[in-house]
Parts: structure tokens; C-alpha cells; sequence
């Protein structure tokens, strides 16, 4: 963002915007991370680990990543 005194609308909307996706990129890394260990088996694997492994496997967007995320109804290489 502009370091101004008087911000355009455009301005924070795209700081917001930019917000938003830190967000989902930070969410993603870290279940992408548990998802690994629960794979080679060092952490338990939870139901919400489970249910983003199915969603992988259908080639679909895991419901994690959604709550994050813009509504799409895209697959997961599309998306």
C-alpha cells in the first residue's frame, strides 16, 4: 500500500485483497505440512486430515482451504 496520508478506495481494497490471500496461503502451508506428517505417520491423522487427503484424491478443493477462500466450483488444478 501507498504510504500517503490519504489512501484511494483502490488502495485498500487491494491491501485487504492481499490480506485475504496471506491468509489462505498461511492456511494451506500449514495444513499441507500436517498432512505430510500424517502421511508418513510421525502425527495422528484427524478427520479434518482425512477429509482433505479424500478431497485431494476426488480432485477437489479441500473444505479447509474454502472457509479461506473465494467460492469456486472449479477442481483442485484449476483452481
Amino acid at each position: 500500500m501507498r504510504k500517503s496520508d490519504n489512501p484511494t478506495s483502490l488502495d485498500i481494497f487491494r491491501a485487504q485483497e492481499v490480506d485475504r490471500f496471506n491468509i489462505l496461503l498461511k492456511a494451506m502451508k500449514k495444513t499441507l505440512v500436517d498432512l505430510q506428517k500424517a502421511i508418513k505417520g510421525t502425527v495422528v491423522m484427524s478427520i479434518e486430515l482425512e477429509n482433505m487427503l479424500n478431497s485431494f484424491l476426488n480432485k477437489k478443493v479441500p473444505e479447509n482451504w474454502e472457509k479461506y477462500a473465494y467460492p469456486s466450483l472449479k477442481p483442485l488444478s484449476t483452481w
